[in-house]
């Protein structure tokens, strides 16, 4: 993702969402949503490079040098999601 938006700051990933689960934001698919998935083509298991069938909560989070969060922005529902415009400005706000 940032080569191919050449940005110049880091993006992190969160493999197996083993973060996500200490921050309570990771939940499991149930078995009938395992079997619906199963006729698409998204293997669940081979993105998160575990078996889990878990996946975290919508979230985005601007995080200062220091390792402090400065913003974060997370809901259940994964149709809302920050807009650009305000993590723009959360990241002005740390420059």
């Amino acid at each position: 993702m940032r080569e191919k938006h050449n940005l110049s700051f880091e993006i992190l990933r969160d493999k197996g969402n083993v973060y996500a689960e200490k921050l309570g934001l990771r939940f499991a698919f149930p078995d009938y949503l395992q079997e619906a998935y199963m006729k698409f083509p998204i293997d669940l298991p081979r993105i998160n490079g575990e078996p889990s069938w878990t996946l975290p909560l919508s979230a985005r989070y601007v995080v200062k040098q220091n390792s402090i969060i400065s913003a974060a922005d997370f809901d259940p529902d994964y149709t809302v999601r920050p807009e650009p415009q305000k993590t723009l400005a959360d990241l002005k706000k740390i420059a």
